[in-house]
């Protein structure tokens, strides 16, 4: 047997010790316990080598009973507390086990006193037991804990994921229904920019139904599509948004979350004014390595409904990916949110 492993098929992980680990150790015991009969001076090399055999073997088969004893082959439940049920099992075997090993040492060596030696190899083996034991415990409980802190991460990311589709789909529809909205008007004036604003709508719901369960895409695509939601706003708000992006093309394989940009003006939207008479200004750049969006801070005097989650949520979001946050700049005349590039 190469390597002990206990596999979980509910998230597919694997206990493992190494085969090495356990034949090593086991070794090392059965050269440790037989340092007394070195020290003796009548003793042969042949009982020297059953003694350390009879270590280094109860050693073995305790290693191999105590890791069978480990969830999928036991029934056993797995607890927390040392002193356990699986211990006294554990130190049952040892002591059976100890007490065949001794038979064979007596039937080789008639000589020694059999009540001496069998006290003394199962004080020995009882002290190899608890120590195996005791190794293999904090092993286990911190396989376990590792195991533990990995699911509340993919938990964690889950309910991430569900927060930002969920984001997501409040902007869409009542963005449809706008958008349909200014169709229709166009349509009823015969503008002849319709097809373009049909075709741009378009674009935008293909993107939408093929980029959603995307981690992140390139920045090329995600402007490109920001473009075509900006004039589909334009066409809604006419003058009253204006639309500058300074991105240099050298950042286009940058990564970013899909819809980041378009939530991001969408929240622009949600708290500021949108007049002929006050245009709302959008501002992209890149400043540092940072994607910058800045507009003209004109705040509603009231705004929007809103669930106050949107930026938080791209904060998490960038903070799962990267590890960073984003960064938001606030002061009299402005609004800037700054996201990491990736």
């Amino acid at each position: 047997m190469l390597s002990s492993k206990i596999n979980y098929s509910a998230h597919k992980s694997v206990f493992f010790v190494p085969a090495k680990i356990i034949w090593f150790s086991s070794l090392f015991m059965g050269i440790l316990a037989s340092i007394p009969k070195i020290l003796q001076l009548h003793i042969t090399a042949v009982e020297l080598a059953v003694d350390a055999s009879i270590a280094f073997l109860f050693s073995l088969s305790t290693w191999y009973f105590n890791i069978y004893g480990l969830p999928k082959f036991s029934n056993i439940p797995v607890t927390n507390r040392f002193f356990n049920l699986r211990l006294l099992y554990s130190i049952f075997f040892g002591i059976v086990l100890m007490l065949i090993l001794v038979g064979i040492h007596q039937v080789l060596f008639p000589g020694y006193h059999f009540q001496s030696m069998i006290l003394m190899y199962q004080f020995r083996g009882i002290l190899i037991n608890l120590t195996i034991y005791m190794f293999l415990y904090f092993l286990y409980q911190t396989y376990r804990n590792h195991q533990i802190e990995l699911e509340l991460e993919r938990v964690k990311a889950d309910h991430l994921t569900a927060q930002y589709e969920s984001l997501k789909q409040q902007v869409n529809p009542h963005f449809l229904f706008n958008s349909l909205n200014t169709l229709k008007s166009m349509v009823e004036i015969e503008d002849k920019h319709s097809a373009e604003f049909i075709l741009n709508l378009s674009d935008f719901y293909r993107f939408t139904l093929e980029k959603r369960k995307q981690d992140v895409i390139p920045l090329a695509e995600e402007l490109s599509i920001l473009h075509s939601y900006m004039f589909l706003l334009s066409a809604r708000f006419e003058e009253g948004i204006i639309f500058e992006d300074q991105i240099p093309e050298s950042y286009s394989t940058s990564l970013i979350p899909p819809f980041t940009l378009q939530l991001l003006v969408e929240n622009c939207i949600k708290h500021n004014v949108v007049s002929l008479e006050q245009p709302l200004t959008i501002f992209l750049s890149v400043n540092k390595d940072m994607l910058c969006i800045q507009n003209n801070l004109q705040l509603k005097m009231n705004p929007d409904p809103s669930l106050k989650m949107g930026l938080e949520n791209i904060n998490q979001r960038y903070q799962h990916l990267t590890g960073k946050n984003i960064e938001i700049e606030e002061n009299p005349g402005s609004f800037t949110v700054k996201l990491p590039l990736i």
